[in-house]
């Protein structure tokens, strides 16, 4: 082999293997950080880790607003129309933020199932609907008359 065409593909070769291990080490660092969308019916199979900050979507149940008369704790419920997850927020809730609109929560799970949100995010305007949650609605109605409630 020709020395210029040895040490060519020396270099290609360094190039490669350490461009591999960069993205190796960038993508072993930001697997903590990745913050997963997960709909109620997935928290409720045991899909959503209880070790990390999630975030839960769907809409707000009907009367399942619950404020407390002290401060500014609330309690909710965030349905799929196939399973529901209560949400505690202690915080101001964004102007937008009803019943039967949609929502994303992003928290933690405590040990009985019920997401303790650091942040609640509600839709923009009458048209907007979070991606994810327009995901995972599409084609799932509520129940004529029925209450989403556990």
């Amino acid at each position: 082999m020709h020395p210029l065409r040895k040490q060519r593909l020396i270099m290609v070769s360094l190039v490669v293997v350490l461009s591999s291990a960069a993205i190796g080490l960038v993508a072993f660092a930001l697997r903590d950080n990745i913050n997963l969308f997960y709909p109620p019916a997935d928290v409720i199979a045991g899909k959503a880790p209880t070790d990390r900050s999630i975030r839960l979507g769907g809409m707000v149940v009907e009367n399942s607003i619950v404020r407390s008369d002290t401060d500014l704790n609330t309690i909710f419920w965030v349905t799929d129309y196939e399973a529901s997850v209560a949400v505690q927020y202690s915080g101001i809730l964004p102007d937008l933020f009803a019943e039967g609109e949609g929502v994303v929560a992003e928290g933690t799970l405590d040990e009985s199932g019920m997401l303790i949100a650091t942040q609640v995010l509600a839709k923009h305007d009458e048209n907007y609907m979070p991606p994810e949650v327009a995901a995972a609605l599409e084609g799932k109605t509520a129940p004529a008359g029925a209450s989403m409630l556990p």
